[in-house]
């Protein structure tokens, strides 16, 4: 990594064009046809695949990986597209460390496992360079659906819809489809505009409509929605973000992670994206990790997460702390902010220590300050306008089953659906098995 010469406060252009270009490029580039049979041949293609079991999508993955050491990858993506449709994504920004690859029988025996991430991004994206779909739309059922959210859940959701002949309008309250994957993950994890391309061949299978800008509760009612389709699907992830309510958290130059990682997916140029020289990132989740590696990769001098447990605790997987550090990132565990200090802007940021007592977190009196030109919360989102007579659970929109809500007529999943973890993956499974659900329930 290139580093940064020393600029006062916050700053455009710290780094060379080629500079950025270097730190912003793939994180890790696709496999030739070569190195994905070698990848390939390392697997045991196992009856009984943990890999399988640990994968939200319940891909065959020792099937796919057989098809692409039998040099048929475009057999290999259509495997991986039947479960998951969003599999080019996944493969792109998945945890497999802690997902497939964790339980793959090469990592138990001997720390390493077969790269299923990277073939899987090999196969899927062999198939989806033909610019063909390799899905066709089922017989009209004459049956509408609405979905609400054009992220990972809704976006499967509607495809498998279609698929199944009925037509969908998706609303997203964004300007561009793609939620998540378009907005808050890391740029050096999708390049290339992959997100929108991603839709795009999406969108392929035909009878899907999106509608953008239009919010839930502002632009589109549920009553309406439940009124002028046969049924709906509530996708729409979270969009609050929740705050420190700390003394000084309103200075300038303290903002929301989500929001600067947003930012930088949308940048025509990210040398135009200003950037401090001393960052702090408060959490300890993979979007405390997007924000601050990306904010070193900018040009950042120092860059800090300050995570209130113990390292072990840290939501963002022992991969992504590792990768954060390996680019100079520090991770300071066991202080919880007290205070943002500053005059009209943020200079420094207040923690407390603390240590875990039976369970329960404590400060234990003693402070440490830590300079800071740019501050970042990254400590959770949450979910905003839950709409009237749907029951909650945890702040998120109750269901049961496949995704039902206490609204007949009414399914939900994703980000914004109780239970599950709040991974791309996990959307697309529950809104591929909310779509099953759907269809049976409509067609009986």
């Amino acid at each position: 990594m290139t580093h940064s010469p020393r600029t006062a406060g916050i700053a455009a252009q710290r780094l060379s064009a080629e500079a950025l270009a270097q730190n912003f490029a793939d994180l890790h580039p696709p496999l030739d046809g070569h190195e994905a049979r070698v990848a390939a041949d390392r697997c045991y293609f196992c009856h009984d695949a943990p890999c399988v079991t640990a994968c939200p999508t319940s891909i065959d993955i020792p099937l796919f990986i057989r098809q692409i050491a039998t040099e048929t990858p475009e057999a290999a993506a259509r495997t991986i597209f039947d479960q998951n449709i969003l599999g080019g994504m996944c493969a792109r920004v998945c945890p497999t460390e802690t997902l497939c690859e964790e339980a793959c029988v090469r990592e138990i025996a001997e720390g390493k496992p077969v790269e299923i991430g990277r073939l899987q991004r090999h196969a899927t994206d062999r198939l989806m360079a033909r610019n063909d779909h390799p899905f066709e739309r089922g017989a009209p059922t004459g049956k509408r659906i609405a979905v609400v959210g054009a992220g990972p859940a809704g976006l499967s959701c509607a495809h498998r819809l279609a698929m199944k002949g009925h037509d969908v309008v998706i609303y997203d309250a964004r300007p561009k489809p793609g939620g998540l994957n378009e907005y808050g993950i890391a740029s050096y994890k999708s390049t290339e505009d992959f997100a929108q391309r991603e839709v795009d061949w999406l969108l392929g299978i035909g009878g899907i409509t999106i509608e953008t800008g239009k919010v839930l509760g502002r632009d589109v009612d549920l009553s309406a929605l439940r009124s002028d389709y046969d049924a709906v699907f509530l996708g729409m992830g979270l969009a609050g973000v929740n705050a420190l309510g700390l003394p000084g958290d309103d200075l300038g130059n303290t903002a929301d992670a989500v929001d600067f990682i947003a930012d930088l997916r949308q940048a025509a140029d990210v040398a135009a994206l200003p950037v401090g020289r001393d960052v702090v990132v408060i959490g300890g989740g993979m979007t405390a990790v997007d924000a601050a590696v990306q904010c070193r990769l900018l040009g950042a001098e120092t860059v800090t997460i300050a995570y209130r447990r113990g390292q072990d605790r840290m939501a963002a997987s022992v991969y992504e702390q590792e990768l954060a550090t390996a680019r100079g990132v520090r991770i300071l565990t066991n202080v919880q902010p007290v205070a943002v200090h500053g005059n009209g802007a943020v200079r420094d940021v207040e923690f407390e220590f603390t240590a875990e007592i039976d369970g329960r977190l404590t400060g234990t009196g003693e402070t440490v300050r830590i300079p800071a030109d740019q501050c970042f919360r990254a400590i959770g989102q949450v979910l905003e306008g839950v709409p009237e007579g749907l029951k909650t659970e945890g702040g998120k929109i109750a269901v049961t089953g496949a995704g039902r809500t206490s609204a007949e007529g009414v399914w939900a999943g994703g980000d914004c659906a109780a239970g599950g973890e709040d991974l791309t993956v996990t959307a697309v499974a529950e809104g591929r098995d909310a779509a099953e659900d759907i269809h049976a329930t409509l067609i009986g």
